[in-house]
């Protein structure tokens, strides 16, 4: 594979690659597209990302890395789309790319794409293009639904889901966990999906020096930090830390530290307000914004802990983020947590997420209990590169291909199925 270059059409329609990071539609899977294409260009691969345009002075065309190319189609207006509004004008996607890829001669080797509003568009390329399509779950409609009461996914998205999962010819996954809901869930054919984790970059998040985190952050050196790091969704379980920030008030140099959201304007925004007011908690509660990416590195290392509070998750790709930093994760039992996370030493998982629990599992780690530097928290995770995970998904992609090639070569009649 790596001597075969490869010209890749990747989807990821609704979401942007270089969003506004934390959000209300950009947040881990953003950044798994953005990696992962710069990895596979680094290794010679060619890869255009496909999405949405969504604002007027957006260029068409915007180079990212080496051999690595953003794309912008029209769908609808510009401006936000509400993503189940989006999927009425998937098929106005679908022209743009047609029409671009026909004045630009273009030829793929196969289509990715991510999520199932991506996942529709690219069944099309699959069959227009005669190519093989790989679709990755960010995460799965109808464990959201058991899971997330409050926040509903539509009949539509997961019927698309179920869908996908039987027709495409290689669907992947983050975890095993994943995995093992698309078989219970969509009837998913084992042989058919793919497992492949999140990474991390490395070379971006490494550890600060506490005491100088926190002076450039504006933290008191004598606190005990908190933080979270996230899109403000009903499935980031919000609530529930700032439940157990009322179970820790008998600390009294304690402080959450909250980064993400769409703005202070925001009805999310209000309404975990509104919560921290209810527990008390207000004056130990910082709303620091969305941060840029490049900045998460001071805040994961001026915390005491990361907590990933979650009712689910596919992965949990701050998780990684943190400890790449030398910082500690208390998280509940979603995604990787309980792959990635080194009991009592790197984290804890909290077993049914109880506020309480959550508590006292926070309590131990801004005691220092641990006995861990952040150089040997870090250590835990370099297995999680995304050169690895390139690595991991070109093996994805080698099989599918191959598989594709048998199976035309027995199509065009040159092999006997007798």
């Amino acid at each position: 594979m790596e001597s075969e270059k490869l010209r890749i059409a990747m989807l990821s329609v609704h979401s942007s690659p270089i969003g506004e990071l934390g959000t209300k539609d950009t947040g881990g899977m953003s950044v798994y597209v953005r990696e992962l294409a710069r990895e596979l260009g680094n290794r010679g691969h060619m890869v255009d990302i496909y999405t949405r345009l969504n604002g007027s002075r957006q260029k068409q065309i915007t180079r990212l890395y080496e051999k690595v190319r953003l794309i912008h189609l029209r769908a609808g207006n510009n401006g936000h789309i509400n993503k189940l509004a989006l999927y009425g004008h998937l098929d106005d996607f679908f022209k743009e790319l047609e029409r671009f890829r026909t004045r630009q001669s273009l030829h793929y080797d196969l289509v990715h794409s991510h999520y199932w509003l991506s996942g529709r568009v690219g069944k099309w390329a699959q069959e227009s293009w005669a190519v093989p399509h790989v679709f990755m779950f960010h995460t799965v409609s109808a464990v959201k639904n058991i899971t997330v009461g409050s926040e509903k996914e539509p009949e539509l998205r997961t019927a698309t889901e179920k869908n996908l999962a039987r027709n495409c010819d290689r669907i992947l996954v983050a975890t095993d966990k994943e995995r093992g809901h698309l078989i219970n869930h969509y009837e998913a054919s084992p042989q058919k999906i793919g497992v492949v984790p999140c990474g991390v970059n490395l070379d971006l998040f490494s550890p600060w020096d506490r005491a100088k985190a926190r002076q450039k952050l504006g933290f008191a050196q004598d606190e005990s930090i908190v933080l979270f790091v996230g899109r403000f969704a009903p499935l980031k379980g919000i609530d529930r830390l700032m439940e157990a920030m009322y179970h820790l008030q008998h600390h009294k140099r304690l402080r959450l530290v909250i980064v993400g959201g769409d703005g202070t304007n925001t009805p999310e925004f209000q309404g975990l307000q509104k919560l921290a007011r209810n527990f008390g908690i207000q004056e130990s509660v910082t709303f620091a914004g969305r941060i840029e990416q490049d900045n998460l590195p001071a805040y994961y290392s001026a915390a005491d802990v990361l907590v990933v509070p979650s009712y689910y998750e596919s992965f949990g790709l701050v998780a990684l983020e943190a400890l790449a930093s030398g910082t500690p994760v208390v998280a509940t039992k979603v995604g990787a947590m309980e792959s990635i996370l080194k009991e009592g030493k790197t984290g804890h998982v909290v077993s049914n997420g109880s506020p309480r629990l959550l508590a006292k599992s926070i309590e131990k780690f801004i005691s220092g209990s641990n006995g861990l530097s952040a150089h040997e928290v870090r250590a835990s995770v370099l297995s999680y590169s995304w050169a690895n995970v390139a690595a991991a998904m070109l093996d994805q992609y080698a099989a599918v291909l191959r598989a594709w090639d048998f199976h035309s070569f027995c199509c065009c009649g040159k092999v006997s199925m007798l």
